[in-house]
């Protein structure tokens, strides 16, 4: 009982803070985990389980799309697909003991990313003008984006703010329009990513259907209350969490 009562809080609480932080993975994989599933399934489960929340945000921000460096939307679509699933490609034939060690650098990452994801985008992106005149070579923006959805098809832990940080390298200034880039890439790279774990049967069907409805459940909650709660104490709860389970996962090689 105690289990499925945290996988459920796990869910909530993941599915609160992509809607209103990001960072839901921080509470999801070691709720698996802790369940006692395979460090491989974990993630691929929490992964799914946040699914629904990806593409709710994608649709709720389809309108405030502005792509990169002048590539389409046939691009994105591609580029998004083509990582994810080579990310989750790449999930599915790595030994559980090379991703279980990969895991507390990972989380590492995803925390260093969300804490300074905000100032690097300060100084990547200091001046829209600049921006149109020199602007990104579509090469380089297709790789770029690529690694970052291969990224989360792998491992999807701040992914969110990592794509952020992306966009911003990539000359975007319009923090709406970036969202919406990212939202997009976001759902899109977790499907497809979701679709190889499920022919791969690296998914717990039982912990995914409760994960689920609980994120779902807290993602409408971040949305209702997202003007009342405080980002900064959220992102303390975030960052702290973040270092916890990389010390954690260290410390125990999970």
């Amino acid at each position: 009982m105690l289990e499925w009562l945290l996988i459920a809080g796990a869910g909530f609480a993941g599915g609160l803070l992509n809607a209103v932080a990001g960072g839901g993975s921080f509470f999801t994989l070691p709720a698996l985990l802790f369940a006692g599933l395979p460090p491989v399934m974990a993630n691929a489960t929490g992964t799914a389980a946040l699914l629904p929340g990806y593409l709710a945000s994608a649709w709720r921000f389809r309108r405030d799309i502005v792509f990169p460096a002048q590539l389409s939307l046939l691009q994105m679509l591609l580029i998004a697909l083509a990582g994810g699933g080579l990310g989750a490609g790449v999930l599915l034939l790595s030994s559980a003991a090379v991703f279980a060690a990969l895991i507390p650098w990972l989380v590492l990452f995803a925390t260093l990313m969300f804490v300074f994801g905000p100032r690097l985008l300060r100084h990547v992106a200091p001046d829209t003008d600049a921006n149109i005149q020199s602007p990104p070579r579509t090469t380089s923006a297709t790789l770029i984006l690529l690694g970052v959805c291969a990224y989360g098809g792998y491992f999807n832990g701040g992914v969110g703010i990592v794509l952020l940080a992306a966009l911003g390298m990539l000359g975007q200034t319009d923090l709406r329009g970036m969202n919406g880039s990212k939202n997009l890439l976001s759902a899109l790279l977790t499907a497809i990513a979701v679709v190889i774990y499920l022919a791969g049967g690296i998914v717990a069907f039982q912990h995914l259907l409760v994960m689920a409805l609980a994120a779902v459940a807290g993602g409408y909650a971040g949305a209702a209350f997202s003007y009342r709660l405080s980002q900064r104490i959220l992102r303390v709860i975030v960052i702290g969490s973040g270092l916890i389970l990389f010390i954690v996962f260290l410390l125990r090689g999970v």
